[in-house]
């Protein structure tokens, strides 16, 4: 039985609104790493759940072929439990994606900050209005 449900009403962790702003960038970044790590946790454990149902199923198969009944049971049993092993190793490449991605999120953060981030500290703490980033591009 699957406990999943949909988590949230929004898709995206972070809309893409066009707010470059310093921080609001960081919150972004940091709202799309935290994302991808609950993914990771949830896929990890849907991995384990597909594992334990894969292994309960040739279990199940080796009981129906012991109990002497109708081979195609045993068949279609074996079929069951070599398909939750075929969809548990694609979760867990999903899985493994999914961790790469929030570990990149989590780089990008770092160093758009170390990049940035002093930066905005002068910008944020002056009295007087600074141009926009491009300004004296023209």
């Amino acid at each position: 039985m699957s406990d999943l449900t949909p988590r949230g009403t929004s898709a995206a962790p972070a809309p893409a609104d066009g707010d470059n702003r310093y921080k609001a960038v960081q919150a972004k970044l940091d709202k799309l790493g935290k994302a991808m790590d609950d993914a990771t946790l949830e896929l990890e454990g849907l991995r384990r759940s597909m594992q334990k149902n894969a292994n309960d199923a040739g279990d199940m198969a080796q009981d129906i072929a012991n109990a002497m009944l109708d081979p195609k049971f045993v068949q279609l049993t074996r079929a069951v439990e070599t398909a939750l092993d075929g969809a548990t190793r694609e979760v867990r490449t999903l899985c493994d994606s999914a961790q790469e991605t929030a570990d990149l999120t989590h780089q990008t953060r770092r160093t758009h900050s170390k990049l940035y981030g002093a930066l905005d500290d002068i910008r944020s703490n002056r009295r007087e209005r600074t141009p926009k980033p491009g300004f004296f591009n023209r």
